[in-house]
């Protein structure tokens, strides 16, 4: 499947629900994800698109956005809707998709909407997997391990009178230093709904407590958890296996709790095996590269000397004088960059020496290149890449003068014994970086 899903409205008693199905198995998944969503911007979040994706190999799969969240119909703020009318929604969804019996997903707040449907409507519920979740929020005399009334209190407060930053930190402590989520998770809880049909749902919603249906659950189940969640337990995990007949128990390392942060392939390799009794090989969608960009200088005064048409066929040469010095140098153009390109190696001296041709090359049709290059871990995005280096190896471009490649400390390191030599460039404050990066000049 290319692009994202088409969003389809379902009308229900109390309103529309908005959904999206996608993927190509034989089994429907009904995905719940947690309170506050929004189906449309979630194929923006590259890990999410990824996970979701995943689980479209082996499953015809439906997310949905409860009413008055992300973009299903709004309710009035005082009058949100009840458990049971949001599990009713489910129901509402699964008609329109055409699905008589589904396999269920939930994560975090999800499962407990998950857990009342499967014990409310076991004729529908083909399997049922609780992900990082809990049947009941709070303490409660026959309940010790659930969170304590002056802690929720608390976490109230630092969530919602503090940044969005901080309930990425709760729910998914491995995304807490990355600055680029960050900026996507707040624009996203934006999204999902208003701060305070945000903050009502989180009170009203952890008074919730559905264990009396779990005794009720006959479908197969999985409960998934972190070990070291720290906004959910991991003895809530347990008591829901230990409270729905057969249920099967694992428990995975880490500390998260939003499904798509953390070791993905650990949970969706599990989920794959206990519902189609296979698991696919994991995907490597992280490797070790350097990382190049190239720009062409002045590009802008050159447009205005040249004129568009022969600028953009002096730009054709330039693209591909660029794309057989990459290959030459077993290299992988990504993309071009309009004025540039994007390139990947898997060694950082090649890296350099073709820096070095392609600014030797292009000299000759009258224009300069800078170039910057970093070294790092790389996302794996089909035929694009993302993360971290890819960032820093724009920024340290950004940096270089004209007929400049710069490097940063960690590719000079690399490339110690390979004859390459450096001037030290000092340091300097990255765009969007935390803390001054050392940077240097190649030598020709």
């Amino acid at each position: 499947m290319t692009g994202q899903p088409e969003t389809l409205f379902a009308e229900g008693p109390e309103g529309q629900v908005a959904y999206q199905v996608w993927g190509s198995g034989e089994l429907d998944l009904l995905f719940v994800p947690s309170w506050l969503w929004n189906i449309d911007m979630m194929w923006e979040q590259p890990r999410i698109e990824r996970y979701l994706r995943k689980l479209g190999t082996f499953s015809r799969v439906i997310a949905f956005d409860k009413r008055g969240t992300g973009v299903s119909d709004p309710v009035p703020l005082g009058a949100l809707p009840t458990l049971e009318q949001w599990v009713d929604d489910i129901r509402v969804v699964l008609d329109a998709a055409g699905s008589s019996k589904v396999a269920l997903l939930g994560n975090l707040e999800g499962v407990q909407m998950a857990l009342l449907f499967a014990g409310l409507h076991p004729e529908r519920t083909r399997a049922l997997v609780a992900f990082d979740g809990t049947a009941c929020y709070l303490r409660r005399e026959d309940y010790a391990i659930g969170i304590p009334e002056h802690v929720h209190h608390r976490s109230a407060k630092t969530i919602f009178e503090g940044s969005a930053a901080n309930l990425l930190a709760l729910w998914a402590p491995s995304l807490a230093a990355d600055q680029s989520a960050h900026a996507w998770w707040s624009r996203y809880l934006r999204s999902a709904a208003s701060p305070t049909g945000s903050e009502r749902m989180f009170r009203h919603g952890t008074q919730w407590d559905v264990r009396p249906a779990l005794s009720a659950i006959s479908a197969p189940t999985l409960v998934l958890h972190h070990a070291d969640n720290r906004w959910i337990r991991a003895d809530n995990g347990q008591y829901i296996a230990e409270h729905i007949s057969g249920a099967k128990y694992i428990e995975l390392p880490g500390a998260d709790g939003l499904f798509f942060a953390g070791d993905q392939d650990a949970s969706l390799g599990e989920i794959e095996s206990f519902l189609t009794g296979t698991r696919s090989a994991p995907e490597h969608d992280r490797v070790l590269a350097t990382v190049m960009f190239t720009d062409v200088v002045s590009s802008t005064q050159r447009v205005s000397e040249l004129g568009d048409a022969r600028w953009r066929d002096l730009l054709d040469t330039h693209d591909g004088i660029a794309a057989d010095e990459v290959t030459g140098f077993r290299g992988r153009v990504i993309k071009n960059t309009g004025d540039g390109i994007l390139a990947t190696f898997d060694g950082p001296a090649r890296a350099i020496r073709c820096a070095a041709s392609i600014g030797e090359s292009v000299r000759s049709l009258g224009i300069d290149i800078r170039a910057g290059l970093h070294a790092g871990e790389v996302e794996l995005r089909g035929d694009d890449i993302g993360g971290i280096a890819v960032h820093t190896a724009a920024r340290v471009m950004g940096e270089a003068g004209p007929g400049e490649i710069l490097v940063s400390s960690t590719v000079k390191d690399l490339v110690v014994g390979s004859g390459i030599e450096f001037v030290d460039r000092g340091d300097h404050e990255l765009r969007g970086l935390d803390g001054p990066r050392r940077l240097f000049a190649h030598q020709p």
